[in-house]
């Protein structure tokens, strides 16, 4: 799963949007589809472990569910259900970093295609 480090120029991670960091965080080993586990872990109301990393987590406002996910070629699709929340200009490029990397990541694809309730995911974030 990937957090983010608020404006800490790439100090951390991948730098990004608002001068942002992309940070990976390893939850605990579970059995199961990884692409599964680790989507239902990021989606749960806020971080799922207190990493004391000072992370945020850019979804906690908003009430996604995962659906379905699929891999075609080199790219996974998923498809996730509810209403995003982001919480301000900078949350938008911090939701797709954090899905896109995480989903990418679980799965071993090369990119993600992510669709909510029907919408790509930027459609979903635009109109906001």
């Amino acid at each position: 799963m990937y957090y983010v480090a608020v404006d800490d120029g790439g100090a951390r991670g991948v730098r990004f949007g608002c001068n942002d960091s992309l940070v990976p965080v390893r939850g605990a080993l579970a059995p199961g589809d990884p692409l599964t586990l680790a989507l239902s872990r990021l989606l749960e109301a806020g971080m799922p472990m207190d990493t004391g990393a000072g992370l945020y987590d850019s979804l906690a406002n908003s009430s996604l569910h995962f659906v379905s996910g699929y891999i075609s070629g080199a790219t996974v699709v998923v498809n996730l259900s509810g209403t995003l929340r982001p919480g301000g200009v900078c949350d938008i490029p911090r939701i797709e970093a954090q899905l896109t990397h995480t989903i990418v990541s679980a799965s071993g694809a090369s990119r993600a295609e992510i669709y909510v309730n029907g919408k790509t995911l930027s459609e979903a974030l635009s109109l906001r």
